[in-house]
């Protein structure tokens, strides 16, 4: 299929460089629009800082992905393969740009709404056999008509299942109360900065 006709003019960009590993220095696009945020550079480095050794050769999964930076990162570090979502089109075109760009072949990109093609996503990842990482960063609960997308976000995690899962990480509003308990994930750890935090959810006991 082709894809639609463009009737908007290009997003502006800006740029920021993928932090360490195979494409240290390589420069990702970032969208600056109201619809998606670049994850604070505290917060990927944070990330990466606790799961940097065990990625590798693991499959990446960036559900509400935006740029892409997190996957890329991702990659760079040494995940073998990673899928993005991303349902604005035109951040979606970016997205992609980034991932043939950068990581030509090691990207599959996928324009719609998470919550509707996360579960063709996670079969895909399934097949694999391999154990995921999947990182949520859904835009924040308080900008109009988005009161529920924690909920929703909570509900995909939770299914999730344990044989196919490395780690859930969601990034959310430190002021967020989260269950200890998500399906078969379990609430291991959470860091907070400032008003942000990354939570992370891992395979618990039965």
């Amino acid at each position: 299929m082709g894809n639609p006709r463009r009737t908007k003019k290009p997003l502006k960009c800006y740029r920021t460089p993928i932090i360490a590993g195979e494409f240290k220095g390589k420069m990702i696009d970032i969208p600056a629009v109201e619809t998606t945020r670049s994850s604070k550079a505290i917060l990927r480095e944070s990330l990466f800082n606790t799961i940097q050794f065990e990625i590798v050769d693991r499959p990446f999964v960036e559900v509400f992905a935006g740029s892409g930076a997190v996957a890329l990162e991702a990659l760079s570090r040494g995940a073998c393969r990673a899928w993005c979502m991303e349902k604005d089109r035109s951040v979606y075109e970016i997205l992609r740009s980034n991932a043939e760009r950068i990581a030509p072949g090691r990207v599959e990109t996928v324009w719609g709404d998470s919550f509707e093609t996360f579960a063709r996503v996670y079969e895909a990842v399934r097949r694999t056999g391999e154990r995921a990482y999947f990182y949520f960063d859904p835009p924040f609960a308080f900008r109009e008509g988005m009161e529920e997308i924690y909920d929703k976000t909570l509900q995909l995690i939770e299914t999730i299942e344990a044989p196919s899962c490395a780690a859930a990480i969601l990034e959310h509003m430190s002021s967020l109360e989260l269950p200890e308990r998500l399906g078969a994930l379990r609430l291991h750890k959470t860091r907070r900065f400032g008003k942000s935090a990354l939570s992370y959810y891992l395979p618990g006991e039965e």
